[in-house]
């Protein structure tokens, strides 16, 4: 996401307080960061379960080598010893594949699910700052008969001109409510949406170590998780 506001002459009357638009800028800025920062994450937790997946693949393939070494046909023991190291791997590449399987469903899917709201929001942000340039269009238009001279065609173009700005201006004020109030409360519902995917990727972590006996993950409390898309409202897409 980037603020790129569009450029038009500015009416005399400041329709918009700077402190409105500061506030503004600085809760959508927030969300910026909090895109970029999830999608950085998603890509990044990818890669390392990949990689992980790729390091109990490559394990396995060297035990089933060693085991079809002719070694094991001259030495029992080292036959079962490979034996052992086959399993052990095997058993491994298995937990591997179920721990990927419950990151998967309860860290990678979540984070792709957040994304997914902030191209909603910047059409949102986009369709907020093009009514405020309708607003400041028609705005400079009232202002503009309004500094000539009181005649008849004047005054009715006037009115003409001072109706067509109401709905406008209605349309931009509800826009800019809408999202000033549930900007900061999406922004803020991002700990209560990823605390439980952190805590399942720590507890997958945590229980990865790999001993003489398998330890399987656990299903985390995926249920616990919170649609993001309820925080705001007005980038819920179709």
């Amino acid at each position: 996401m980037s603020w790129i506001p569009f450029k038009i002459g500015q009416p005399r009357k400041q329709i918009v307080s700077k402190t409105v638009e500061r506030d503004f800028e600085r809760e959508y800025e927030k969300l910026q960061k909090v895109e970029d920062q999830t999608k950085k994450l998603h890509k990044d937790m990818k890669k390392s379960t990949e990689a992980d997946l790729a390091m109990s693949k490559a394990a396995v393939k060297i035990s089933g080598d060693l085991l079809s070494n002719p070694l094991c046909e001259q030495d029992l023991a080292f036959l079962e010893s490979m034996t052992a190291l086959d399993t052990a791997m095997k058993r491994m590449d298995a937990f591997n594949q179920e721990k990927v399987n419950q990151i998967q469903k309860t860290v990678i899917d979540p984070l792709k699910k957040y994304s997914s709201v902030f191209p909603s929001l910047n059409m949102a942000v986009k369709r907020r700052e093009q009514a405020l340039q309708d607003y400041k269009r028609l705005q400079s238009k009232v202002e503009k008969y309004e500094e000539k001279e009181k005649t008849g065609p004047i005054m009715v173009k006037l009115h003409q001109a001072r109706e067509e700005l109401k709905p406008v201006r209605e349309d931009f004020e509800a826009k800019n409510k809408q999202l000033l109030d549930e900007m900061p409360e999406f922004y803020n519902s991002r700990i209560d949406y990823f605390q439980p995917s952190f805590e399942a990727l720590i507890r997958a972590q945590v229980q990865g170590g790999f001993s003489s006996e398998l330890v399987f993950l656990p299903a985390p409390r995926a249920a616990r998780q919170t649609d993001p898309l309820s925080a705001l409202h007005v980038v819920r897409p179709p």
